[in-house]
């Protein structure tokens, strides 16, 4: 696994999310190192695509502060935002592929949006981009035509399409059969290395999270924020607290229970 450098990229500093009145993360704070892959886990309900949510700028923090190459977001000023955002590669859960464009239209859509480059150029751009991710001379299919893990590769090559700094992946491997699953990781290890991006991940697949991460955050429903942080081996070997052993092991200990031992 590649080393993250000290560089901190992403700082997020006693973060609070809510939806109205309802109040889902309150005094959040990590950060994220350069060319670091960066976990953020947790049991389903405790707020992990909320926070990628205020992360990509898709919903406003209701207090604390995010920051990237040290400056505020997203509070910056519109032009900065729009620096921001050609900065950011996003692969969503449900790949959030138009269903009736073809890949070159899909992933020709960030560079229309962002740049001026002619037709050609864009082709150019495309066929690398598919190329990256295994996907060589498919620019001319749909989605409705690849299956669970191609589609998941082609969202991929969209976000790769404007040579971002920071991937972020919301649960990238859901869905898919394990063979296909460790492709995708073996796949975002590829990408950090040959493009030197950061990237963040929103996952509770422990597979992942052991072959990819180097540190993570295990965030808790019950206090509303993050319990334990660090690299996932020395999580797994803590005793405390109770969630994380109870995440990490929690095969271990249905057996054990139920064997009544």
């Amino acid at each position: 696994m590649t080393p993250a450098r000290s560089e901190e990229i992403i700082q997020v500093e006693r973060l609070e999310c809510r939806y109205g009145g309802h109040v889902v993360l309150r005094e959040v704070s990590f950060s994220v190192r350069r060319n670091e892959i960066f976990f953020v886990a947790g049991r389903s309900g405790c707020g992990k695509s909320t926070l990628l949510r205020h992360l990509v700028g898709l919903q406003m923090p209701a207090g604390g502060a995010i920051k990237y190459f040290g400056k505020p977001f997203p509070g910056a000023e519109s032009f900065d935002r729009r620096e921001f955002f050609e900065a950011f590669g996003v692969l969503f859960q449900d790949h959030a592929l138009w269903s009736d464009m073809s890949l070159f239209e899909n992933i020709s859509l960030p560079l229309v949006l962002y740049t001026r480059l002619p037709r050609a150029t864009r082709a150019e751009i495309v066929a690398l981009k598919l190329a990256q991710v295994g996907l060589a001379g498919c620019q001319d299919r749909y989605p409705g035509e690849l299956s669970g893990g191609m589609q998941k590769r082609a969202a991929l090559a969209r976000a790769l399409a404007l040579d971002p700094q920071i991937l972020f992946f919301d649960e990238p491997t859901a869905g898919l059969d394990p063979i296909t699953a460790r492709q995708i990781n073996q796949l975002i290890l590829r990408i950090r290395q040959t493009v030197g991006a950061t990237v963040v991940v929103v996952s509770h697949r422990l597979p992942s999270i052991f072959s990819i991460a180097d540190r993570m955050i295990l965030l808790d429903a019950d206090i509303k924020g993050i319990v334990a942080m660090g690299p996932p081996d020395e999580i797994a070997r803590q005793t405390e607290p109770p969630l994380a052993r109870e995440f990490f092991h929690a095969d271990s200990i249905r057996r054990t229970t139920e064997s009544g031992a």
